[in-house]
């Protein structure tokens, strides 16, 4: 008696401790839930944007008790019709009354906690939909119709989603609740199996019955919907409703719906009379009638109506696809221009484009990341990105291409240093903006910066340079402090007084302060760190500063909008700026062309994506948006007013976006033509270009973006759009612009392209004034067609040309001997003198570890001639029969040598020259010849060439590294030489 009494406390005390081990764990996992969320609000109010996040989450939690209680309920009603209408006194078998006597005790529990559990999948499911049902509750007219139901385009935008989701969300409900009440009603008795025979009780008929006549009236609604769906369709030749769809398909949709209805009748019908034979042939019937008329009727009509005469048939659809998609994409305006391109090249010719070929940018910025680390980077905790980016800058009145960066923190690099508290509270910026003159380099190929050094000195004036916002900014920083406290944040490496380092405190509003013990809590715990909540160096005056990718915080801030891929920084008004491009997109846009925007915009400088889930078929840049580098903050603009998306945002947040007119006019100097819009832009003319339906039919016209000549043959990659100051033949004068190229598209199977030029495609991005007024050209989409009937060399076969002439492979070869690599840059095309310049910068970089890319040369080409010289201004003049009639950027650098042009002319008569002479261009095998210096460091390294050889066949080590200094020494005075 002892013992039980004993071993019952034991057990008390075991679930007692069970229990508070469960409460405990409860509260914590909801003290981490809350932690989450608290730190959202407190980012988004110091923002400035509390309001979004409400908004996401209110239409988030009305959404779930929507979907919760639509899918909870109507379970619950069938489960207990079913349950209190069952027959009391039914007979049951002893396997039903096994199944009811385990169920029983639990009746109560399943008869609610069934419908609440599926309920929260369907809240779960239905919240994920708010911003579908914000849009439809605030929907905006597009003023414009489809030409096939005369609807506006927003009923296909907000209506016909919205409708399509409440009827599939409807049409689950009544399936799980029918098979929950069928469930119940077979547990109950009120089904019976016996035999052969089915009995069901009255009441259970009536409900099955009123549940099938439910479920088919969703099925008529939805397949009355699906005939304005065929408006996306894609038959592989266009987007939208085809001639079979029109004639076939729409109608037998619409009879479907009718029959569907009339079944549902017939079930409800069946409820009163209590017969299901009628309901049951109709549904057979309604089954034979659908794959009739949802499939056999528009197949027969294809195979025999439209396929033998598909051209003319389907001209009128293809022609709604062709104007529907330029609609959608903004493309519809494009200025297209026949461009009858010269292939001679002759003196002067450049003259009336003299300020276009002053501003060719002959910096890739693609490659010279290297140059500005090893110039500009100072220390190895500072970083630049992988690729810079272009912008312009007036510069004594004059208006200059630039290449651009900032110098961010790389705290990864610290090393041993990297310690939670240098990490965190010390290395917490970045610092200065890094620029060079796109169209000039220093005698030895270097850069010419235009803004450079620590601090920063140079042509931009003054700003703030501390980088706190960037796009490789640590994760979190904790900055600031009391006034008058002691500096901790690394400024920059250099100081007052011989001092090495300078020191100093944020002092802004950057994010979230640290103002008290419960704050510090929740962000340890947010960033699983309790040094935050630990260390002295974090006070009431700390602020946290966190989400800091431009693109990122935008994004948070405005969820509605799809970011450019590529944010550039800019000196604004004293500050240095990140301008970010947003897109509103869809995907439901009638009679438009889908495609991928990922996809899209891959080129050499974006990756293709493994699974791109991202098709859209409308889009337009409504929003720029500013994120200050120094605190963070965001400002949004709205680009494009006249956008019925955005417009339809700005009704669901309110107050958000600022207009354009509160743009200053600084900052409208640097807003430029985004390249993500461009690149879709130039996908869809790759095809839409063509706006004559019988033409597209035949894909007699069709072109595409060529490969970037400078990549790898086994994997290439498209070639990017180029920002470029340049004057159209349309134009009168020149202005900031961003260009791409067409070839013809290869067909299916076909081994090889065909490299040559069809088209020339060019916008003009220069969005305004330093007055602040938004230029009227701005987006104007210039298309010059080449002549079908001449061949003009595209970027394929210009990059061939070069590596295949023979005086240029000559004088490249030298260049890549002992440790020397040779890059080419990227390579532009400029529609001047009447035809269409090439130009490409040639860099050299030694292998070593601390090496960087040096323009050393310049390739140009012009028809079938080609130039290749240190300066663009020289290669110019070379290529143009000694005087192009014009000035580049880099007049000012003279050759050390002044050594001969290579000009390559395989169409005339001339080959390697001086400035006005004539010859023919040297065979590989041609004696050295050139400047004394020059033929003595070429005969110098020859020589040591031999001799390295003829050690390493002797086994002669100390010999073969002696030869080997010797070749490499007579390879530099050889580059010297030729410069």
């Amino acid at each position: 008696m002892t013992s039980q009494t004993a071993e019952k406390p034991a057990r008390r005390s075991r679930v007692t401790l069970a229990i508070a081990i469960a409460i405990v764990v409860v509260l914590a996992i909801l003290f981490f839930v809350f932690s989450t969320l608290y730190t959202e609000i407190l980012w988004y109010d110091q923002l400035g944007f509390l309001s979004v996040l409400t908004t996401q989450w209110l239409a988030g939690g009305v959404m779930f008790v929507i979907g919760f209680l639509a899918m909870a309920l109507p379970v619950w009603a069938s489960i207990e019709i079913a349950f209190r209408r069952r027959p009391v006194y039914a007979k049951l078998n002893s396997q039903l009354d096994r199944y009811q006597q385990v169920i029983e005790p639990l009746r109560r529990l399943a008869t609610f906690g069934v419908p609440a559990v599926l309920g929260l999948f369907a809240g779960v499911a239905t919240a994920s939909r708010w911003q579908l049902t914000l849009q439809y509750l605030n929907r905006t007219a597009f003023g414009q119709t489809d030409p096939q139901f005369g609807l506006d385009i927003s009923f296909y935008i907000y209506d016909l989603p919205f409708l399509r989701g409440v009827v599939g969300f409807a049409s689950a409900v009544v399936i799980v609740a029918g098979l929950a009440g069928i469930a119940t009603s077979y547990l109950y008795g009120a089904i019976r199996f016996s035999q052969r025979e089915v009995r069901i009780s009255k009441v259970a008929r009536i409900q099955m019955a009123i549940t099938a006549a439910l479920y088919l009236l969703l099925q008529a609604v939805s397949i009355w919907l699906d005939q304005f769906a065929t408006l996306a369709n894609d038959s592989g030749l266009i987007t939208g409703a085809s001639y079979s769809d029109v004639n076939a398909t729409i109608p037998g949709l619409q009879i479907l719906a009718g029959v569907a209805a009339i079944v549902a009748v017939l079930f409800i019908v069946a409820a009163v009379i209590g017969r299901w034979r009628l309901p049951i042939i109709a549904t057979a019937l309604l089954v034979v009638i659908a794959l009739i008329l949802g499939s056999l009727a528009p197949w027969v009509v294809q195979r025999f109506q439209v396929d033998p005469s598909e051209r003319t048939l389907e001209q009128e659809y293809i022609q709604r696809n062709i104007d529907m998609t330029r609609d959608a994409y903004d493309v519809a305006d494009v200025e297209e221009t026949p461009y009858d391109a010269t292939t001679t090249a002759e003196a002067g010719a450049l003259r009336n484009d003299a300020e276009t070929t002053a501003n060719i940018r002959i910096l890739d910025p693609a490659l010279v990341t290297r140059s500005f680390q090893q110039l500009q980077q100072f220390r190895q905790y500072y970083q630049f990105p992988p690729q810079l980016d272009v912008d312009r800058y007036n510069i004594d009145g004059q208006v200059q291409d630039a290449v651009v960066t900032v110098r961010d923190i790389d705290i990864d690099a610290l090393g041993s240093s990297a310690t939670w508290y240098n990490q965190t509270v010390v290395y917490t910026h970045g610092y200065g903006v890094v620029a060079a003159y796109g169209n000039q380099r220093s005698g030895d190929g270097q850069p010419v910066f235009l803004e450079s050094g620590i601090p920063t000195v140079g042509e931009l004036g003054d700003f703030e340079p501390r980088i706190y916002f960037g796009e490789d900014s640590p994760a979190y920083s904790i900055v600031g402090g009391p006034e008058g406290s002691p500096n901790i944040e690394l400024d920059y490496p250099s100081g007052e007084d011989g001092a090495s380092q300078t020191y100093t405190t944020f002092d802004g509003e950057g994010g979230p302060k640290l103002d008290n013990i419960f704050k510090r809590l929740v962000y340890a715990l947010k960033f699983q760190s309790e040094q935050i909540f630990l260390s002295d160096a974090v006070n009431d005056d700390s602020q946290i500063l966190y989400d800091r990718d431009p693109a990122e915080r935008v994004s948070k801030v405005a969820p509605y909008l799809t970011i450019d891929s590529d944010p550039y920084p800019s000196v604004v008004d004293g500050k240095v700026v990140w301008i970010v491009d947003g897109y509103t997109t869809s995907a439901n846009y009638p009679y438009s062309r889908v495609q991928s925007l990922s996809e899209s915009i891959a080129d050499t400088y974006t990756p293709t994506p493994a699974y791109p889930v991202d098709d859209i078929n409308y889009i337009r840049n409504s929003v720029k948006a500013t994120v200050d580098a120094y605190d963070g903050s965001v400002t949004l603009y709205a680009w494009d007013e006249t956008d019925p998306l955005l417009e339809t945002w700005q009704k669901i947040y309110p107050s958000t976006l600022k207009s354009i007119d509160e743009m200053s006019g600084d900052l409208m100097s640097h807003v430029r033509y985004p390249a993500d819009l461009f690149k879709v832009q130039r996908s869809i003319l790759g095809q839409y270009h063509v706006t004559d339906a019988g033409s597209f039919y035949s894909q007699e016209d069709a072109w595409t973006t060529p490969n970037d000549p400078t990549t790898p043959p086994t994997n290439p990659t498209l070639q990017p759009p180029y920002y470029l100051t340049l004057q159209m033949p349309t134009q009168d004068d020149p202005s900031y612009s961003l260009y791409s190229t067409f070839i013809p598209l290869t067909q299916q199977g076909a081994d090889t392209s065909r490299s040559v030029l069809t088209g020339y495609l060019a916008v003009d991005s220069n969005a305004g004034d330093a007055e602040g007024t938004k230029s009227s050209d701005y987006g104007a989409l210039r298309l010059l067609t080449l002549p079908k009937d001449d061949t003009i060399p595209g970027p394929g076969q210009v990059q061939n040309s070069f590596s295949s002439d023979p005086a240029v492979s000559s004088a490249l070869n030298l260049l890549r001997q002992g440790e020397s690599q040779v890059i080419s840059g990227n390579l532009l095309t400029l529609p001047v003198g009447g035809g269409l310049l090439y130009v490409q910068p040639v860099y050299v970089q030694s292998r070593g570890e601390t090496s960087f890319p040096l323009l050393q040369r310049v390739l140009v080409s012009f028809g079938n001639k080609i130039a290749f010289e240190s300066t663009l201004d020289g290669a110019l003049d070379a290529l143009f029969d000694g005087d192009s009639g014009a000035q580049a950027g880099d007049t000012d650098v003279t050759p050390v040598d002044g050594s001969d042009p290579v000009v390559s002319d395989p169409d005339g008569d001339g080959g390697t020259t001086d400035e006005g002479g004539t010859g023919t261009a040297p065979a590989p095998t041609t004696p050295i010849t050139g400047s004394p210096e020059l033929v003595a460091a070429l005969t110098a390294a020859q020589t040591a060439l031999a001799e390295r050889e003829a050690a390493l066949k002797a086994g002669d080590w100390t010999a073969y590294g002696e030869a080997d200094e010797r070749l490499q020494a007579a390879i530099e005075q050889a580059i010297a030489a030729s410069d």
